[in-house]
C-alpha cells in the first residue's frame, strides 16, 4: 500500500505543477454543454441543459482520465517505470497507485461541477449529491483503469490519443449522455445497453434527479458500474504483471 500511495501522490504532485491540465479537462466539456444545450433548447423535449449535464460531468472525468494516464507513456520514456518494475513491488500496487492517483485527479475536476446543478435545472438534495459523488468515484476509478490498461502497451502519446478518441469518445456518445436510447434504431439500443458507461451515466442522472423511461434501475446501474470498475482494475493489474514497461524489457 505504501508503494501504491507513493505513486498516487506523485500523480497529484505532477498535476498541481501543470495547471493547464485543469483547463484542458474542464473547459471543453463545459463549453460543449453550453453550446449543445443552447442549440437543442428549441427542439429538445424537456430541459436540454438538465439532460446534458450528467453526461458533461462524466466527460470531464473521462478527459481527466485520458490526461492522467498519458503519464504512463511519459514515465516509460523517462525510465521511471522500468525502475518501478524491478523494485520489490507487487503489480497490483503499481496499478493501484497509478489508477488511484488518476481517479483522484478526475474527482478534483469533476466534483466541483456539481455546484452547477441548480443552473442545470436539476433538483438534487444532499442525499442525491452524496449518491452522485459515489457514482463519480466509481466512474473515475473505472475510466482511469481503462486508460491505464491501454496506455501500458503504447509507446507514443500520439497513438494513445488516437486510440482513446476512437474508443472512449464513442463510448461516451453511446452512453445516453448525448441522446436517449428511445427512438434509436434497435441495433444502436443494443450497443448502448452493452456499454458499461451507460449505467454509470444513468446512475448519475438518477442521483441528480433526472428521470427517463429508458433509464436502467438504480440498483442495476450501480452494480454494473462497480463491476466495470473491478474488471478494469483487474485488467490493469494483469497488464502490469505480464507486459514489459518498455522496449527490450522482459515482463515480470
Amino acid at each position: 500500500m505504501s508503494a501504491g500511495l507513493a505513486l498516487a501522490k506523485r500523480e497529484i504532485v505532477r498535476f498541481l505543477r501543470q495547471k493547464s491540465r485543469v483547463v484542458g479537462a474542464v473547459a471543453p466539456p463545459i463549453v460543449m454543454w453550453l453550446l449543445v444545450g443552447s442549440g437543442f433548447k428549441g427542439s429538445f423535449r424537456g430541459d436540454s441543459f438538465g439532460y446534458f449535464f450528467p453526461g458533461t460531468v462524466v466527460l470531464v472525468v473521462l478527459f481527466a482520465a485520458i490526461f492522467a494516464t498519458i503519464s504512463v507513456i511519459e514515465d516509460r520514456r523517462e525510465g521511471f517505470l522500468q525502475g518501478v518494475l524491478v523494485a520489490p513491488v507487487r503489480p497490483a500496487s503499481i496499478a493501484l497507485g497509478k489508477v488511484v492517483g488518476g481517479a483522484a485527479l478526475g474527482l478534483l475536476q469533476g466534483l466541483p461541477l456539481l455546484a452547477l446543478v441548480p443552473l442545470a435545472g436539476l433538483s438534487a438534495d444532499a442525499r442525491g449529491l452524496l449518491g452522485a459523488t459515489a457514482v463519480l468515484v466509481l466512474l473515475a476509478f473505472a475510466l482511469t483503469a481503462l486508460g491505464f490498461t491501454i496506455a501500458w502497451s503504447l509507446e507514443s502519446t500520439q497513438g494513445f490519443h488516437a486510440i482513446m478518441n476512437l474508443f472512449l469518445i464513442p463510448m461516451w456518445l453511446l452512453s445516453g449522455s448525448f441522446f436517449p436510447s428511445e427512438g434509436a434504431p434497435g441495433w444502436l439500443r443494443a450497443v448502448m445497453a452493452a456499454n458499461p458507461l451507460t449505467y454509470g451515466v444513468a446512475a448519475l442522472r438518477r442521483a441528480l434527479g433526472g428521470t427517463s423511461p429508458s433509464l436502467p434501475a438504480l440498483g442495476v446501474s450501480l452494480a454494473v458500474t462497480a463491476a466495470f470498475a473491478a474488471a478494469m482494475f483487474a485488467a490493469a493489474t494483469a497488464v502490469v504483471a505480464r507486459r514489459p514497461a518498455g522496449p527490450g524489457r522482459p515482463a515480470r
